[in-house]
């Protein structure tokens, strides 16, 4: 069954999602074959209640699922077929409890301006109501208020977006106080303009007219007034967590250890991997949006240079603006990351979709330009032969020919995503070949070596330590009093790490 997270300080009545019961069963309620009336002590004994009334406190025995008829418009220029998107979102309805009985698709120019569907096909819809006996229609992309509202008038029935579903999963999601914010304030958001259609059943009732202030108006003022509020309490809450990350990255811009953030489609194993490499226990689960609150380890590559690996959550296809703008605290630890790795899960139907989707939304925060590793993963559900083609694989779906091919559960080839990562990394610095002897007293320099820098010889004598190795450009005037010699500072970055890497074949 949907459950979502009602705002604070609104009426039960006003949040949409909350009314999920009493509408569904409202309808249930005309399926009286198999309908029995609630226990005594159950109900009200108001004596005003009229026929209608008391036939909604009636509620199915026969299950407790709620069923859905999905439906979608596919219109021109899309990047996903409409039999692809409704997968999709028979996995997002499975996430929350809800039984897919059907789909139906519909080819337009664009959705109709009044229902979104034709009105053929919402005919159609109405005619499979008493076969399929759904209690939602779920569409296939996001709704205007005016859509939703005619979409209920007709249909007689629940009517939610994607947008709406994937909030409601996201709120089941949520496990930090943080995240928690971040998707009341998408979902209040997202519900603020729908306010209008929680109160037409006043209309009916005959209240207010005219010249008049009747009860349901008052209490829809006071209702978007309570939500304002409460939006305004959070962006306040969420600032301060915008302040705070942007404080940390300043800091950590002092002590400059890269960070590699982990981006791909919900799902791909992008958790599973940050587990396998740093041994955290983070939630790694086959199911959409397992994790959305970010997690952040420190890691160290072949050279033992160390690093800060993070995931975030997860993409999805027309993933809600409102989301994007809520998680933005989140989501701007990718734009700030020196390197992406893509995780891609390469074994789903739709890979292709998915990478291009993940480098849309890349691009929609303004993260397309940060240097990108490809991690092809699940490869261990390939056969022999199915690995054989990967190559031909990887560059169907969008994948770059370095693209490194693992298996995070099995932790297959993680070497070598490392070692990628690690060249990606060099690639991205200007390093400089340096000999130091540091003195006892300063040991914390040659720690500080090891973490920024790459050490190729290590030594003692009597004084101190002895090193060789690769410093940053930007580390130099730090160790600058202990150098005693400096190889080709002159070379520009790739010249110097093809000598560093000449000289060590040699």
């Amino acid at each position: 069954m949907l459950a979502t997270t009602s705002p604070r300080g609104l009426d039960d009545r006003t949040s949409e999602g909350i009314d999920i019961d009493t509408q569904t069963n409202h309808k249930l309620a005309e399926r009286e074959p198999d309908d029995e009336l609630l226990d005594d002590e159950t109900v009200d004994d108001d004596a005003e209640l009229t026929p209608t009334e008391r036939k909604q406190r009636f509620i199915p025995t026969a299950r407790k699922t709620e069923l859905a008829l999905l439906v979608s418009v596919e219109c021109q220029g899309q990047i996903w077929n409409a039999t692809e998107s409704l997968e999709e979102l028979a996995r997002l309805a499975e996430s929350v409890d809800v039984e897919v009985v059907g789909s139906l698709s519909q080819k337009l120019t664009h959705p109709h301006p009044a229902t979104y569907v034709g009105k053929g096909k919402l005919e159609e819809i109405k005619s499979l109501r008493e076969e399929l006996e759904y209690d939602i229609v779920m569409i296939d992309g996001e709704l205007t208020p005016g859509q939703q509202r005619n979409l209920e008038k007709d249909l007689e029935v629940m009517v939610i977006d994607r947008t709406a579903l994937i909030l409601d999963v996201f709120a089941r999601r949520a496990q930090t106080h943080e995240g928690r914010l971040q998707v009341e304030l998408a979902q209040l958001q997202y519900r603020l303009p729908r306010l209008t259609r929680m109160w037409t059943h006043l209309s009916r009732q005959g209240v207010g007219g005219v010249g008049l202030r009747g009860p349901g108006e008052t209490q829809l003022e006071a209702d978007r007034r309570e939500a304002q509020k409460r939006i305004t309490f959070i962006k306040a809450q969420l600032e301060q967590v915008h302040r705070h990350r942007q404080t940390y990255r300043a800091r950590r811009k002092e002590t400059p250890i890269a960070v590699v953030s982990l981006v791909g489609y919900t799902n791909a194993g992008k958790s599973t991997l940050l587990n396998k490499i740093t041994g955290a226990n983070v939630l790694a689960e086959d199911k959409l949006f397992a994790t959305l609150d970010p997690t952040t380890r420190r890691i160290a590559l072949p050279s033992r240079r160390e690093v800060l690996l993070t995931d975030t959550v997860g993409f999805i296809n027309n993933l809600p603006t409102q989301l994007i703008a809520a998680f933005r605290a989140t989501l701007e630890e990718i734009s700030e990351a020196t390197v992406l790795i893509h995780v891609v899960d390469v074994t789903h139907p739709n890979a292709a979709e998915q990478v291009q989707t993940v480098i849309t939304t890349l691009e929609d925060l303004g993260a397309d330009d940060r240097p990108v590793v490809f991690a092809l993963n699940k490869i261990d559900r390939f056969s022999d032969e199915e690995l054989a083609g990967l190559p031909s694989l990887a560059e169907s779906i969008g994948a770059p020919g370095d693209a490194v091919a693992i298996s995070a559960r099995k932790g297959l080839h993680l070497d070598a995503l490392l070692g990628r990562i690690e060249g990606v990394l060099e690639d991205e610095d200007s390093f400089v070949n340096v000999e130091l002897a540091i003195p006892f007293d300063r040991s914390e320099l040659v720690d500080r070596f090891h973490t920024y820098g790459r050490v190729e010889e290590r030594d003692y004598n009597e004084s101190g330590a002895l090193l060789v190795g690769w410093l940053p450009e930007r580390e130099i005037a730090r160790f600058e009093p202990f150098i005693r010699r400096v190889a080709n500072p002159d070379l520009d970055e790739a010249t110097a790490i093809g000598e560093r890497a000449t000289t060590s074949a040699a």
